[in-house]
């Protein structure tokens, strides 16, 4: 498995983990493992990525900042000591509608 289809999976993975721990009302994930190519920790670890999520959750609510990034680190578990380097992390309330 090439270094790109490995990446392609584990972003698939990340999205699978955070929509069946946190039920997002909108979640992106974005590989941008390619703006990080020359950095030595990539050239140690080529299968691991950088991410960056994107992620409105009701799960959220009454949370601080620390504690909703706590979730989803806490949703991802093993990944974030195998298939992910660094992970950018953007956690909102889902916007009333109306």
């Amino acid at each position: 498995m090439g270094n790109e289809t490995a990446l392609e999976n584990t972003q698939q993975r990340i999205e699978q983990l955070l929509r069946q721990a946190l039920a997002p009302a909108r979640l992106q994930v974005t590989d941008e493992s390619a703006q990080h190519a020359g950095h030595p920790a990539v050239q140690r670890n080529p299968g691991a990525g950088h991410f960056h999520v994107c992620i409105e959750s009701h799960a959220f609510q009454g949370k601080t900042p620390v504690q909703c990034h706590q979730m989803v680190y806490r949703a991802l578990g093993n990944l974030m000591h195998k298939q992910i380097h660094a992970l950018r992390i953007d956690t909102r309330l889902p916007q009333a509608e109306g």
